[in-house]
């Protein structure tokens, strides 16, 4: 980062717990990039991770450095080759920053570039009140969207991606793990014609907010067998779709058992070690299709994701449950850890 002028940002100052809130230069822009002034910027459990300094942070990110990856803003300058943007237009960011020279973005799969490196984790973020990022990343915003409401695509784009990977008109979905990206996908698989969406999770605060959403039912895991339950709810068959959200072994496993014949079973969720499986009773003799689930498809989902909030047909609202200054970075990671928020959009 150079230049003269300053900016507060969160930074994760070092190897350890924790963050700063320091004053550092606003970044200056090459010929292709764009500066954006943040208006809203949204925690996400990735930054839970980096800053609770867990295994997975501490092999993938290199302090000191800002992070953050998901926001909304206004562009205040742009590169003398950009011509994607405006000065004045409102965007967010695909956070996947790509090649474009791998066999995968050679064949429309940027999603699952070889080479991707994302924005907060592997280079600067948006804990700022500016952030500079490429042209070819930008997603431009109806000029009616709420900044907020805006901010939050990102991570909403993951829970379209799981959710649509396949066919939900009609069909009966589990989404196990009720953090805001399963509360999302909740939303999601009900505007896609899903009949019945049963939401498991052990935090009631988080399953209250997925019946917000259109959950048809909710299952507290600790109180309830969810595989009793599915039993009971689908006469035996199980459910046509699992989204796994949770990566916790055992939620996993009762995704697998609870799924039918034939049916899908998403992960986006990431365990942070090996799980065992039954492959021979829950995938091959089932035959069913498991499918990792990474990031966006760039840039289809986005257009879904804007046009499921913009037309109305996900109301994202019960899902922002708390707003704070950028000050206040530390109050917003502690409702993260306890569990007891939806998304929480700190405002620089």
């Amino acid at each position: 980062m150079s230049g003269n002028r300053k900016m507060k940002a969160v930074v994760k100052h070092r190897r350890g717990f924790g963050a700063e809130l320091q004053s550092v230069d606003v970044p200056t822009i090459s010929d292709n990039e764009v500066l954006i002034k943040v208006k809203a910027t949204s925690i996400c459990g990735t930054d839970v991770h980096i800053y609770k300094w867990d295994e997975w942070s501490e092999s993938r990110v290199k302090p000191p450095y800002i992070f953050g990856h998901e926001f909304s803003g206004e562009v205040v300058e742009i590169g003398a080759k950009v011509s994607n943007v405006e000065v004045g237009d409102s965007v967010s960011a695909e956070t996947h920053l790509v090649c474009g020279s791998c066999p995968q973005c050679l064949t429309g799969k940027a999603h699952i570039c070889q080479n991707t490196k994302i924005i907060g984790v592997d280079t600067h973020g948006c804990f700022a009140e500016y952030v500079a990022l490429p042209a070819g990343n930008l997603w431009k915003n109806p000029k009616d969207m709420p900044y907020d409401v805006a901010s939050i695509q990102e991570p909403m784009g993951n829970a379209v991606h799981t959710v649509l990977a396949g066919d939900v008109a009609g069909k009966t979905v589990a989404i196990i793990g009720c953090g805001p990206i399963g509360i999302m996908a909740v939303g999601v698989a009900k505007a896609a014609g899903a009949a019945r969406v049963l939401a498991f999770d052990l935090n009631e605060y988080r399953l209250d907010l997925a019946k917000k959403m259109g959950a048809t039912t909710i299952i507290n895991s600790k109180e309830e067998d969810p595989l009793e339950v599915v039993e009971v709810l689908t006469g035996g068959n199980g459910v046509d779709v699992v989204c796994e959200m949770s990566g916790h072994p055992i939620a996993l496993n009762q995704g697998f058992k609870m799924v039918t014949n034939g049916g899908r079973m998403s992960i986006l969720s990431l365990p942070v070690r090996p799980v065992e499986i039954d492959i021979t009773n829950d995938i091959v003799f089932k035959g069913i299709t498991v499918q990792g689930i990474t990031g966006r498809k760039m840039f289809e989902t986005w257009q879904q994701v804007s046009a499921l909030i913009h037309s109305g047909q996900v109301d994202v609202s019960p899902i922002i449950t708390h707003h704070l200054p950028l000050e206040e970075f530390e109050k917003g990671f502690e409702l993260m850890i306890e569990g007891n928020c939806g998304k929480v959009v700190l405002h620089p």
